[in-house]
């Protein structure tokens, strides 16, 4: 069994006692890669690596990941690895998609026990945006290729996720007509994190994305705005496509 790799730092007060993990089991169903049990297994893994958070691993179970990627790709959709998905970009393995929504669910909740309303940078093939539509009341998701929002706005019609808004534009600037989100995650990683994001991210919500450190190398960080100030935490070690300005 794989160990996660012991963090730099912690984020909030560590858990009073272990429990078992707990989340809606997915019942099996369907054949082959629509099989639920080929969810299920991935989810039980995510689980034992160390993804704890039921509204997690159930949006994992819940989302088909072999649609999202090219069919001579599909044998692998539920193996932890990433995968290519065209103009030099990638779909993340499930553990980092996992993650990164676990992460960013440490922040503030609405009524419903979801994250509120959350901006992503970086569309890509659309998996991410599809499972952050089953853990937060609304999503905003930014992509500047036009070839993968395409793409993507053709991947997640089948989910019809109404509260799902895809965006093509510049995801540098963010989108302030969404703003304040409760949630801010990154698909790509830059030398910082830009000041329009942390502009737009509403008290007490958090910012996930991978960021360039003085050594060269990216890692998770996620940023949680007080009423204060900007906490920043700096996580494990990442690798994630650069983070770039205009469209293309």
């Amino acid at each position: 069994m794989s160990r996660r790799p012991s963090f730099p730092a912690r984020l909030g007060p560590p858990p009073v006692a272990k429990k078992p993990v707990s989340f809606s089991p997915v019942m099996p169903g369907g054949i082959g890669l629509d099989s639920q049990a080929v969810r299920a297994r991935m989810v039980q893994k995510l689980a034992a690596q160390g993804i704890a958070d039921a509204q997690v691993l159930a949006a994992m179970g819940s989302v088909e990941r072999h649609r999202f990627v090219d069919s001579a790709l599909v044998n692998q959709a539920y193996e932890d690895t990433s995968l290519p998905i065209g103009l030099g970009q990638t779909i993340s393995k499930p553990n980092v998609v996992a993650r990164m929504i676990e992460l960013l669910l440490g922040g503030k909740r609405d009524a419903s026990g979801k994250l509120g309303r959350v901006l992503e940078i970086g569309t890509g093939c659309g998996y991410q945006a599809a499972v952050l539509g089953l853990v937060a009341s609304e999503v905003y998701s930014i992509e500047r290729l036009r070839g993968l929002h395409d793409k993507a706005r053709e991947n997640l019609r089948p989910f019809r996720l109404a509260n799902v808004h895809l965006l093509f534009g510049d995801g540098m600037v963010g989108y302030a007509k969404g703003a304040p989100y409760a949630g801010i995650i990154a698909a790509a990683g830059g030398d910082a994190v830009p000041a329009a994001w942390i502009e737009q991210l509403a008290v007490g919500g958090r910012i996930v994305a991978p960021t360039v450190m003085p050594t060269g190398q990216q890692a998770l960080v996620v940023m949680e705005r007080t009423a204060r100030e900007m906490k920043q935490t700096v996580l494990e070690a990442v690798h994630f496509v650069p983070l770039k300005s205009g469209i293309a």
